[in-house]
Parts: structure tokens; C-alpha cells; sequence
């Protein structure tokens, strides 16, 4: 192993929390301060993005929904596409220098949009290439921010590592769309600039942390052949592939954020500020819920309570599509945020928990992918939807559809419901044939 890589030995004394070591101290601001400047640029960008369809190109309310589909489907082909490149970096090389590299990329687009707002100069095809430019550093930042907290984390610490992860990534999302959105209101390129300098910051936090490498055995296999072991492992293993699938058909169908702009601007009317509270409602309601279970971690029945907390994020989806009071809207999305943050703690920690260190990378960029899909794709689902059926029954079609993948997955993958701890005991036990130990 390379000198200054870090890890964990049995004999050393295994700290009372995370936030006990440094190194993750700093993983954890890095996280929230990333997430607050990407969040904010992301949710400003469909805005921009729906206005720009319908102020200066004339397009009614169904064309220009539609548009944030296809901008949803701007982000998810750059995924699509170097996915896989993505999980063998992850592996291949050191996770910080990685995570350095996609920072700076979003910084550029933040510092773009930050300029061609301020000189009123931003354009549809302008606003999906630089779509496409952040989903490519995204899917090389994801996998690789991933698989760095367990190598600073001790095993058993690492459920709960996760979730005070998951709690700084709510913070970043709660706070940072809600500021943007004040900002932007304010100032149209303000929340860009600050965006820029934030991700910057977020990727040499990453930097300062000892070297970040996946733990081989034995020399890497040739880049092409890491790829189809990562598919083929995720592939043979169907305990990852029901937890992988369930998050990608169920937030496909049941994916209310890329509407959002359609509600704030002609639903509810409640302007960019609105659309910056419902944007982070959802994340508050995450926030809450991932403080819980970092002072409280589940310990029993975990299968199925994410199971369940798929059927809770469908019907919060449904009646935040039907609501036409704001307040009631977001009572609804932060209900649908808190049910998807059991869903996300359980399915994360369960994944890695399942995955050899050597394998984290690519299966980190396998299930960032289904995650991409399932949002990005859904972006273009619902927007296509929303064209033929229009923003509210499109948003309540999903919910029910959520609903009903959910079940179909307890069918087909009854590994996910044997689970009942986060023990790697029973997660082995799960994927086989045997009953789960009581």
C-alpha cells in the first residue's frame, strides 16, 4: 500500500463518532460546501432555463416544461457515457486529485453563468451545454467522493459516517437553493460567483486529506477489464442489483424536482424565492431525519423500512401534485425528503457494506448512474409527460408509479426485505437462499 494512504488497524482504538478524525471533519465541510454550490447552480439553471423558453423564445407552458426535460437528458448523456471511465478512476487513482479535478470544471461553468447572466447574454443552447458540462464532472466527482469515506472511517463507524454524510449533503441542499434562489432575486449573477468560489473551496478541502487510493492486492487489471468486473460483480450480486434498481425505477417515475420551476412560475407563482424554499424543502426534511439516524442509526428491520419509505416518498409526491396552497406544498416535499433519506441511508450503507474496498469505486459509478438516471432521466420523463398531460397529472402519475415499483421490487428482489441489520452477517445471509438469522 502506498505510503500516507489511510487506514484503520484492528489493534488501533476505534474512535466514539466520526467526527472524532480529522480527515473526516474536513471530508464532511467539503461535502456540504459542494453540494450548496452545485445545488444552487443546478436548480437556478432549469429556472433560467424555463424562463428563458418562455420569455425570449415565445414557447407556452408545455414546450417549455418539455425543454427541462430535454435538459435533464442534457446532463444524463455525459453519465451515460463515462460512467464507466468514471468507477476505474475512482480505482485506478487517487480519489482526492479526482474530486479536485471535477470541482474545477463546475467552478468554470458557475463563473460562466455567472458572467453571461450578468451581461444578459444566456441562450438555450448556451444553457445545455454547460448542462452537459456539469453532468461530466459530476460523474467523475460522485464515485470518487463515494468510495473516500470508508477508507477514513472504520467499518463499524461507517453507518453512521454515512448518515452524518447524507446530513451535510441535505444542509448543502437545503441552504443553498433557498440562497440562490434569494440571491438571484436579488442579484441574477451573484448566487454564480459565490457558487464558483464554493466548489472551488469544497475540492482543495478534499486536497488536504492524506492520499485516497483503493487497496489492491495485486496490480489493477487493464482499464477495460475493471469495467466489465464492476458490471459483472454488481450483476452477480442481487442483493446490490435490487438496492441499485429500486432507487433508479422508483425516483424515474416519482421525481418531482424537475417540475418545480413549472409550479413556482405558473402553478403556485411564487416566483425564483418559492421555487428556492420547495427546491430545499425536500432537504430539510432529508436534514432532519439524517441528524436522527447519525445520533440514533437503525438497527432493526432495515429492508424493510426502505421499502417503506419508497411507498411514504410516492404518496408525498402525489399529494404535493394536487396541493395549490405553498405552504401545504411544502409541508408535502419535506415529508417526501425525509422518506428518501431513510431509503438513501439504508440503500448506501447496505452497498458499501457489501462491496470490497476494490470494487468500491466502479460499484459507486454503477449506482451513480442509476441515480442519474433515475433523476435525469426523470427530468426528461416527467417533462415529456408534463407535455401530454401537463405539470400536476404528470408529478401524481409518478408518485403512483413509485407505489407500485416499489412492491414489484419486494417481489422480485426478497433479498431486500431479509435484511435486518447492517451487519455483514446477515447482508451475506440476505443474498443467499437461507433465512436471515433472527
Amino acid at each position: 500500500m502506498a505510503r500516507g494512504v489511510i487506514q484503520h488497524s484492528a489493534a488501533l482504538p476505534v474512535p466514539a463518532s466520526p467526527l472524532a478524525i480529522s480527515a473526516y471533519r474536513r471530508f464532511l465541510l467539503a461535502r456540504v460546501f459542494a453540494v450548496f454550490a452545485t445545488l444552487s447552480v443546478v436548480v437556478l439553471i432549469g429556472y433560467q432555463t424555463y424562463d428563458v423558453a418562455r420569455a425570449d423564445y415565445g414557447m407556452d407552458r408545455r414546450d417549455a416544461a418539455f425543454m427541462l426535460g430535454l435538459l435533464g437528458l442534457a446532463q444524463f448523456v455525459p453519465i451515460a457515457l463515462l460512467t464507466p471511465l468514471a468507477g476505474v478512476a475512482a480505482d485506478r487513482f487517487d480519489r482526492r486529485r479526482v474530486v479536485l479535478c471535477a470541482n474545477t470544471i463546475d467552478s468554470v461553468i458557475a463563473l460562466t453563468l455567472a458572467i453571461c447572466t450578468w451581461r444578459d447574454a444566456l441562450s438555450l443552447p448556451l444553457l445545455f451545454t454547460l448542462a452537459a458540462c456539469h453532468g461530466s464532472a459530476r460523474v467523475f466527482n460522485g464515485p470518487a467522493l463515494a468510495a473516500i469515506a470508508p477508507n477514513i472511517v472504520p467499518p463499524v463507524l461507517l453507518p453512521r459516517a454515512i448518515a452524518l454524510s447524507s446530513m451535510a449533503w441535505q444542509i448543502g441542499t437545503v441552504v443553498g437553493p433557498a440562497t440562490g434562489g434569494l440571491l438571484f432575486g436579488w442579484n441574477p449573477s451573484a448566487p454564480f460567483f459565490l457558487a464558483a468560489g464554493m466548489v472551488l473551496t469544497s475540492g482543495l478541502l478534499i486536497s488536504s486529506l492524506p492520499p485516497v487510493r483503493a487497496r489492491h492486492d495485486k496490480p489493477p487489471a487493464h482499464p477495460f477489464r475493471q469495467v466489465a468486473e464492476g458490471f459483472g460483480f454488481v450483476r452477480g450480486n442481487r442483493f446490490l442489483m435490487g438496492c441499485i434498481t429500486l432507487d433508479l425505477f422508483a425516483v424515474l417515475l416519482g421525481g418531482a424536482t424537475a417540475m418545480l420551476p413549472v409550479f413556482a412560475r405558473d402553478i403556485l407563482m411564487v416566483g425564483p424565492e418559492g421555487l428556492g424554499l420547495m427546491r430545499g424543502a425536500p432537504a430539510a426534511g432529508a436534514a432532519a431525519v439524517a441528524a436522527l439516524l447519525a445520533v440514533r442509526p437503525l438497527e432493526r428491520r432495515v429492508g424493510t423500512r426502505m421499502l417503506w419509505a419508497v411507498v411514504v416518498f410516492g404518496l408525498a409526491t402525489i399529494a404535493f401534485a394536487l396541493s395549490r396552497n405553498l405552504w401545504l406544498s411544502l409541508a408535502c416535499l419535506v415529508v417526501l425528503g425525509a422518506a428518501d433519506m431513510v431509503s438513501v441511508f439504508i440503500r448506501s450503507s447496505l452497498v458499501q457494506l457489501a462491496t470490497p474496498d476494490t470494487m468500491r469505486g466502479r460499484v459507486s459509478a454503477i449506482s451513480g448512474l442509476a441515480v442519474s438516471a433515475s433523476n435525469e432521466l426523470g427530468e426528461l420523463q416527467s417533462g415529456m409527460a408534463a407535455a401530454l398531460l401537463g405539470a400536476v397529472w404528470a408529478v401524481a402519475a409518478g408518485g403512483v408509479g413509485a407505489i407500485v415499483v416499489t412492491g414489484l421490487w419486494a417481489w422480485l428482489f426478497p433479498e431486500l426485505r431479509r435484511v435486518t441489520t447492517f451487519s455483514t452477517r446477515y447482508i451475506d445471509t440476505a443474498t443467499s437462499k437461507e433465512e436471515p438469522a433472527p
